[in-house]
């Protein structure tokens, strides 16, 4: 057949699947699995949470269009030693960490490994202050436990 770049025939098969294979390297999702890219730089290792200590607290200045400083903290993670900025979400937040508490973090919603909405860098948000859930304490249903 004219025009057809693909071998045709009983013996083509081998072929065949050398050309798919080559060309499934295009594809970005297939490419980055292959060569294990989220294992390799993702903090938290794969993991869905992580265990840290809070380092410091930032304001993070949001993107434009928006004008805010966004309350989050440096958290130095337990099981790698990495140090990643974590957002905390709610009024008043900030009130009830303190540096060298134990927080639990995980990912903020949005695109997988990039930053979420008008707060740049920050990929993760804190859920827990030593083992007491954020939201609970903030609305006052719990008391932080002194360490």
């Amino acid at each position: 057949m004219p025009g057809s770049k693909s071998p045709k025939g009983l013996f083509a098969a081998r072929r065949l699947k050398k050309k798919r294979q080559k060309f499934r390297w295009s594809d970005a999702e297939y490419k980055s699995r292959m060569l294990r890219l989220r294992e390799r730089f993702d903090p938290l290792e794969g993991a869905p949470m992580a265990r840290g200590i809070v380092l410091e607290k930032v304001g993070v200045e949001s993107r434009q269009p928006n004008s805010a400083v966004r309350k989050c903290v440096r958290v130095q993670l337990i099981k790698n030693g990495k140090v990643v900025t974590a957002f905390l979400p709610g009024d008043g937040a900030l009130l009830f960490v303190n540096e060298h508490d134990e927080v639990v973090i995980e990912r903020i919603g949005g695109p997988e490994g990039r930053a979420y909405g008008d707060l740049p860098g920050v990929r993760f948000k804190v859920i827990k202050v030593n083992g007491v859930p954020l939201k609970e304490l903030l609305r006052g249903r719990a008391q932080k436990p002194q360490r």
